[in-house]
């Protein structure tokens, strides 16, 4: 018979630092309103969507992280 599988530390320990990354990023975007309000609205739409996209770039090695147990 086989050995059953032993779930890694990882995978949740990665979710929570995922959610605590999202949660972190939105507190600092959110901070930062009263300055983008006065911003044409382009300059919003610019400075929302690339701090919409900038979370994302540290999601890869932390993914591949919670698969493997490596960073690279």
């Amino acid at each position: 018979m086989a050995d059953p599988v032993v779930p890694s530390w990882r995978k949740p320990a990665g979710a929570l630092f995922i959610l605590a990354l999202i949660a972190l990023w939105a507190v600092l975007v959110v901070s930062l309103s009263h300055v983008v309000g006065r911003w044409p609205i382009w300059g919003q739409t610019l400075f929302y969507v690339g701090t919409g996209m900038v979370w994302i770039t540290p999601l890869k090695p932390l993914l591949r992280w919670m698969e493997t147990g490596r960073f690279r």
